[in-house]
């Protein structure tokens, strides 16, 4: 090869197509109104922590957003809107959204209509919860986690059935409806952003238009993290956050300077969207974690760590200079 320098891979020459971006971004005098993105937490891995204990923890750590657990799951289970407000109040947060849960007992894509019923009537709560805290969207999968095996080949159509039934809720409340692809251990459909787009276009209503991502899932099923978020920027309303081993922020192999860089490309740091840390550890079915005591101080570490890692790479790509900035790019092309 002589003094040629050795070619780069393909993420890698897509991670610099990002990185001039964002410089040329910076270039222009931009982000113009100096709004930052908004950063929330997904607060169901906490588990049946008390939530005033858990608003206590993410206003300790400057996290000013949360994403409340759908915990409605019948008329006498879960959060009490006035109640919620009030401890949200007092620790100053808002809620971003809702993250709605999808188990084989309550899911949209079902064989079973009885199972199809009680999902539209749990998240018909949850659309008026959101409402009434000022939550901008509830997000779901599209089939149940957990259930990665699927029931036949008409799961699509039937999520498509069930949700365009609730699209009416969803536009009438003005809160979104938000589809998050899963990556395929878990779940048996919906695993990529063009997969989501799929199905919200056969949903066909205006209520139900965005996708929630996940950064985790997202190193499964999309060819690269950055260039997604950059082409599906318009749809896109939430975005969780874990690293590589789906722990905390800064302990894995996330490129989240990539990520941060791709969400301002896209105009991400608009008031109605988010990046909700959702850092749940590995395994097939994540939602064990909500049923389970976490250790406080355990939890402690976690939102501090993911906290001011994020808030850290942001300002150091915000305030960097161009020249530093052309230092992120990798020769060999």
């Amino acid at each position: 090869m002589g003094g040629n320098l050795v070619k780069l891979q393909n993420f890698k020459r897509k991670d610099n197509e990002i990185i001039r971006k964002f410089i040329e971004f910076r270039k222009a005098g931009k982000p113009e109104t100096g709004k930052r993105l908004n950063l929330s937490w997904s607060n169901w891995g906490f588990g049946p922590e008390p939530l005033d204990k858990s608003c206590a923890r993410l206003a300790k750590h400057n996290v000013r957003y949360i994403e409340l657990h759908g915990n409605l799951y019948g008329p006498d289970l879960g959060y009490r809107v006035k109640e919620t407000k009030n401890i949200l109040d007092a620790y100053g947060l808002k809620v971003s959204g809702i993250c709605g849960m999808v188990s084989p007992e309550s899911e949209l894509a079902s064989s079973s209509p009885v199972v199809r019923q009680r999902s539209i009537d749990y998240f018909r709560r949850h659309i008026e919860f959101a409402h009434e805290l000022g939550g901008e969207y509830i997000l779901f999968a599209a089939g149940a986690v957990g259930r990665p095996q699927k029931y036949d080949n008409s799961e699509f159509q039937r999520a498509a059935e069930t949700i365009r039934i609730l699209g009416d809720d969803f536009l009438q409340s003005g809160v979104k409806g938000a589809i998050e692809p899963v990556r395929a251990d878990e779940v048996s459909l919906v695993h990529t952003f063009r997969e989501a787009r799929e199905l919200i276009d056969l949903i066909d209503h205006p209520g139900v238009r965005h996708i929630a991502g996940d950064v985790f899932h997202m190193m499964l099923g999309e060819e690269h993290i950055a260039s997604t978020i950059v082409e599906y920027g318009d749809m896109l309303i939430n975005l969780h956050l874990a690293d590589s081993n789906r722990r905390a922020l800064g302990t894995g192999a996330l490129d989240l300077d990539l990520v941060i860089m791709a969400l301002y490309l896209a105009g991400y740091n608009r008031e109605e969207c988010f990046c909700s840390a959702e850092p749940l550890g590995v395994g097939s079915n994540p939602y064990q974690a909500m049923h389970e005591l976490q250790d406080p101080a355990a939890l402690d570490e976690l939102v501090g760590q993911t906290a001011s890692y994020f808030y850290e790479r942001e300002s150091e790509l915000l305030d960097a200079s161009t020249e530093e900035l052309e230092q992120l790019l990798q020769g060999g092309e």
